[in-house]
């Protein structure tokens, strides 16, 4: 009986213990499981100010923009109720190269296969906007 109700009390407490915060591409922090992949980074020869433009195209085409940071070069958006976040910013080394954060989560975790889509199409839009 004190192993049934044991094993009781670890089956309910396990999920405790794989939940917590995930700090999301724009800077902030969102309760989910940290255990899954969900960010995708990209590198481009563009200015930030191009890629910012061709993310909006991107993420309006496919959901709903929710937040624009213009100071921080991040958007955040809604896709088939999934938060996506992408977040654009020049590299140290090499200033005509930019880098591409594309974060996507579902409330229980990472889809890091939006994500590589919506970097994909990214990588599209700024072919295309040539």
């Amino acid at each position: 009986m004190k192993m049934k109700i044991f094993a009781l009390v670890a089956a309910l407490s396990l999920p405790l213990f794989f939940t917590g915060c995930v700090k999301t591409a724009d800077g902030h922090m969102k309760a989910g499981v940290p255990l899954s992949k969900d960010k995708i980074v990209s590198r481009y020869q563009r200015s930030v100010p191009q890629i910012i433009a061709a993310t909006r195209v991107v993420l309006a085409r496919n959901g709903q923009i929710e937040a624009d940071n213009t100071v921080g070069n991040s958007l955040h958006a809604r896709i088939n109720t999934r938060n996506v976040w992408v977040n654009v910013s020049e590299v140290p080394e090499d200033p005509q190269v930019s880098e591409v954060v594309v974060q996507a989560r579902t409330k229980m975790g990472g889809d890091v296969d939006l994500a590589s889509e919506i970097s994909k199409q990214i990588a599209i839009q700024l072919a295309v906007t040539q």
